[in-house]
């Protein structure tokens, strides 16, 4: 039985889904964050949930409570959420999936990612990704990545991921829409390990420029541009007072400027595999 849940199944134009996850490939929440800006931007109406109940183990992603007022508590629980959003100038239209990296039946819940999919009538599932890498702050991050088709690979100037190991759920939705014929992306970028603390603008912004270079939208980026240069601007304040990460910083820097023969090595194979086994050691796996 599907964990898919309906509340009306939008009418849209030529759409694209878009899903990202937190948990361990959402660092800084960049990933999460920049879909929630696309749905934002294009005003999002929610059309259906995934089952919660289903899919997360809620003493590994536990309920938040909150005070309202300093006397009432607000419970708000982790929650998979579904929406629909039209773009103008026949663009093509967006649906959002966003949620906690599931606990249980993966299969199951791609499958209901499938489903949305196949129900709005998108033929191209993307999906964002984050992670903690060796990069400095100073340079513009760079999204790496996979797409099933090569066309779109050539469009972003994707460098094909050589990564084999442990994957999380992103890499589960696109071996799902391999197999069920979608063409899909998974683009990633990477954040300063030394500077991880959210929102991360320039990484929000790389991956939305990656995004509308995969599907053909035009996303106007320029308030974002704005808040990346105060946040850099905000880190190199940071780092005027400390020596020692000036230092590591500066030698970031110089590594990037010998390695700029290819910068999309970032983030590679070896760094996801040690994110991911961090992740699974925090989580007690």
């Amino acid at each position: 039985m599907s964990s898919l849940q309906w509340d009306h199944e939008p009418v849209l134009h030529d759409p694209v889904v878009l899903a990202a996850f937190t948990g361990w490939n959402d660092a800084a929440d960049s990933a999460s964050d920049a879909v929630d800006w696309v749905a934002a931007r294009y005003g999002s109406v929610e059309c259906a949930t995934i089952d919660a109940q289903v899919h997360i183990d809620f003493q590994a992603q536990r309920p938040v409570v909150t005070l309202i007022d300093g006397v009432t508590r607000d419970l708000s629980w982790p929650r998979y959420s579904v929406r629909a959003a039209a773009t103008p100038d026949g663009q093509p239209d967006l649906v959002v999936i966003t949620g906690p990296e599931p606990n249980y039946d993966w299969r199951g819940f791609c499958d209901s990612i499938i489903e949305v999919a196949r129900t709005v009538g998108a033929d191209t599932i993307v999906t964002f990704g984050s992670l903690l890498a060796d990069s400095p702050h100073s340079h513009a991050p760079r999204i790496t990545g996979s797409a099933t088709d090569p066309e779109i690979m050539d469009r972003i100037g994707l460098t094909r991921s050589r990564y084999e190991g442990p994957t999380g759920i992103v890499g589960v939705v696109h071996d799902t829409c391999r197999q069920a014929g979608f063409v899909s992306a998974s683009l990633w970028v990477p954040v300063p390990h030394y500077v991880a603390a959210p929102p991360n603008p320039p990484a929000i912004t790389a991956l939305l420029e990656g995004f509308a270079r995969t599907v053909g939208l035009d996303l106007d980026l320029r308030e974002l541009r704005v808040a990346s240069d105060a946040w850099r601007t905000r880190v190199d304040a940071a780092l005027a007072a400390d020596d020692d990460l000036r230092e590591y910083v500066d030698n970031l820097e110089a590594q990037q400027v010998d390695e700029a023969v290819d910068p999309d090595e970032l983030p590679d194979g070896e760094s996801i595999a040690e994110a991911f086994e961090e992740y699974l050691r925090d989580q007690g796996a």
